[in-house]
Order: C-alpha cells, then structure tokens, then sequence
C-alpha cells in the first residue's frame, strides 16, 4: 500500500482537541510524572519501520549508556491521536518528557502560543541545534507569540526532512539511446520529448495523487526566490500568484500536459497506480516525495536512480515532524540531552543509512549507491536553503483547491491563466480569514 500524507496538514486552522480515539489517552499512565530523573518518558508515533523509529531505538541504548540510572521508556502512539489531542495530554496531570508532534500552525504553533511546550532558544543556542537545523529547515520550528510559523522562537527540533525528486529508470534510458540524468531543464525536456518520440508516454503521474500536484509546484519553484515563498507560505506581505514565478511555472506545466509528456487521461489516476505505472517500466520518470525511496527500492526490478529538478532555484520538500518539550515536563534537562541525541552524528548518520534523509548527517558514511545519491541530493539542496515546502500548506482547504484544479488542467478544462488567477483569490481570501 501506499504511504499516504497524514504528516502534512495545512498550517493555519484550530488544534483539534476532541477526544476522538482512546489511544492517546488510554496510555496517559504511562506519562512522565516523575521529576527525580528516575524515569524518563519519551512520545513518539513514527512507524516501527521507519528509519527515524529504527534510529531513535539506536539512541535509547546511547542514551541509557549516558543515563545508566534513569528508567527510559519509548511510548509509541499515531499520528492521528496526537495530532487531535495533544492540548488534551500536555495540560493534564502525567506529561511525557519529551514529545514528537506535528510542525506548523494548526499544531506546534499552537501549542506554542497556548504555553504548553517549552521555548527553546535557550537550548538552541547552548547546543548549537541552529548549526545543523539550517535555512528553511528551521522555518517550521520557530513561531511568534501567535502561534505562526516561520519566525520567532524555536518550539521545536526536527531529525530529518523530505524532498521532491525524480526517480529515474536507467534501463529504459540506456534502451532509448540516452546515457545519463539530464543537469539542465532543456536535456530534461530534450529527453521527455525522446521517449514521447518512442511512443512512450516519459512521466507516470496522476491528478487524483500528488504527482501532478508535485510536478506544478516544482516547476513553480524551479522560477521562484526565497522571499516569494517564504511569503507565500507564512502568509507575508501580497505574494503574486498570477504572475511571476508562479504563473510561469503552472504556463510550463500547461506545456508539458499538451505536449503529452504526462501522459493523458490523468484525473483519476491515484498514487498506487502512479507508482506501479512506473514500476511495471511502461514510463520511464515519475515525480515522487523522497518517502517513495525505500518502497521503490524494494520493488523495482530495473536499476534506476534520482535527481532534482535540474537548474531549479528552489525545491519542494520540508523538515520533518518536530521533538517538544512540554511545559509540564519533570525531567527537562533530560529532555534536552534526548534532543541533542537525536542530532548526533551517531544517530544522523544511522538515519541516512537507512534512507531517512537526516538534517545533520554525513552521506560518505553510506556504502548504499543510491541511498548515498539521494541523501546527498537532499543535502545539497539543504546547504543552499532551496527547500520550498509544499503547496498546500499556507491556507485551509488549498489542498482540495489545488488537486481539483489539476485535474482540471489535466482534462484541458481550465487554462494556466484560469488557474493562477482562481488561485490568487482562493489564497487572498484564505489569508484573510487566518489573519482574522
């Protein structure tokens, strides 16, 4: 099955904080109330397969070895029961320690403003987390007084982030006569219109999944600077969505729909047919989120590889969920060495090895040829703060704007101008309401 995107909610709207589960709460007693150091409770919902979680083990056993005397307990909850009733937990009498929870407004940012997890500014600077949690990956653990995103004090401390990338087929290249990635846009375009000359349809994608969503955005980014996304997503200033950066990439993306280069008939393709599209060989590139990677790595049964929209300025991606320290924590300085943990080179470089993309991590350390390539295409991107996000996040309800827009884009019922413009009004009137 497909991995799906629970992680990623929209940054403005309300905590939800009914009590909707009985997952959460029902292991409340297992919180950490103790304030001796004796025990030392840490929250997390990371799948037990995951690199992060795998990783995260790793550290209990170098944390113990730190604290031989304290009784560590890694509590594992979801997503979805975090998310919807984390104000719950952290105001009630047995606090984790320590808890992961969701980046952005609707989440961290309100927990931020409510005084339920600790400013961490303190120990940002006494541990240095801002040397390795750089650029735009800091954007979404620092919030202002009002809970929103993107400046102000640090609330939080992501492990790893995600990229969007192309997972190319190097068989079905060398077949077609090419011998490598492309590294501008023109070889990458000179390349699509090759396979399309083959009758090979060059990009398995879908408007009923991210893939088209994904692939406009990159194109948006590929033309954008720093200071129209940052506006864009932390509701700064007017950006201009129907035009500019934005216009031109969603007229290229129009192009590439005409030109057949996504293919036809795509409004109701979902991600799980995207992918086998891809992974049976009939298309040779598909536009995927980095979490693909050990799936497809799994799965195909042809040498493929990576890379990142050639020439592009910026790139969609993020960092990844973020460690908090409730207000109510009894052991906060361990909480700060657990952090701090978390963000060694020991613990960064057993994420990367298994594909994890840490933030702080070294990818020579990795022996696996395409686990490397792609940390350091991640890396790269990190160290020239190219990170764009991802579309949907600024205001509610832009996810299904943008979706149904692009089935319609890829239905030729809705131009690139028709878009842009519907878009400018959508986000003005969104940004209005959050701002109140």
């Amino acid at each position: 099955m497909r991995t799906t995107r629970t992680a990623r909610r929209l940054l403005a709207g309300i905590v939800a904080t009914a009590l909707v589960g009985v997952g959460l709460v029902g292991c409340a007693s297992s919180g950490g109330d103790s304030s001796d150091g004796k025990t030392f409770t840490i929250w997390q919902y990371e799948a037990k397969d995951s690199a992060q979680y795998q990783s995260w083990r790793d550290a209990v056993t170098t944390f113990k070895e730190k604290h031989p005397d304290v009784d560590v307990k890694l509590v594992s909850t979801s997503f979805d029961n975090m998310q919807k009733n984390a104000k719950l937990l952290l105001t009630g009498n047995k606090v984790p320690d320590v808890v992961e929870v969701n980046k952005g407004n609707a989440d961290a940012g309100q927990l931020a403003s409510q005084g339920l997890i600790e400013n961490l500014d303190p120990q940002v600077q006494k541990y240095g987390w801002d040397e390795k949690v750089k650029g735009a990956m800091s954007s979404l653990a620092r919030y202002d007084r009002n809970g929103n995103a993107g400046s102000g004090s640090w609330y939080g401390v992501p492990n790893i982030g995600e990229v969007i990338v192309w997972f190319y087929n190097k068989d079905a290249f060398a077949k077609a006569g090419i011998t490598e990635a492309p590294t501008t846009m023109d070889e990458l375009e000179r390349d699509m219109q090759t396979f399309k000359d083959q009758g090979t349809t060059p990009v398995a994608s879908g408007a009923n999944a991210f893939g088209a969503l994904w692939t406009w955005y990159s194109l948006v980014s590929a033309k954008a600077d720093r200071k129209l996304i940052d506006n864009y997503m932390f509701l700064k200033g007017s950006p201009s969505l129907d035009s500019g950066a934005f216009a031109e990439g969603t007229e290229q993306f129009q192009q590439w729909i005409d030109k057949g280069y996504l293919g036809s008939k795509l409004a109701g393709v979902t991600g799980d047919q995207m992918d086998a599209t891809w992974l049976s060989g009939k298309s040779p590139l598909i536009v995927e989120d980095s979490a693909a990677f050990n799936r497809f790595k799994a799965d195909a049964k042809f040498d493929w590889g990576t890379f990142t929209l050639p020439g592009a300025s910026l790139n969609a991606g993020s960092s990844g969920h973020l460690w908090a320290v409730p207000t109510k924590s009894g052991n906060k300085e361990l909480a700060y060495d657990w952090i701090n943990t978390t963000l060694s080179s020991q613990v960064q470089n057993a994420i990367g090895k298994r594909a994890g993309l840490p933030l702080a991590g070294d990818p020579s350390v990795i022996s696996d040829p395409q686990t490397k390539a792609l940390t350091q295409q991640f890396a790269d991107v990190v160290d020239k703060d190219q990170i764009s996000f991802f579309p949907d996040y600024p205001v509610p309800g832009l996810l299904d704007f943008q979706q149904s827009g692009m089935q319609a884009m890829v239905n030729k019922t809705k131009t690139a101008d028709e878009f842009t413009k519907e878009l400018q009004a959508f986000y003005s009137k969104g940004k209005k309401q959050v701002d109140g």
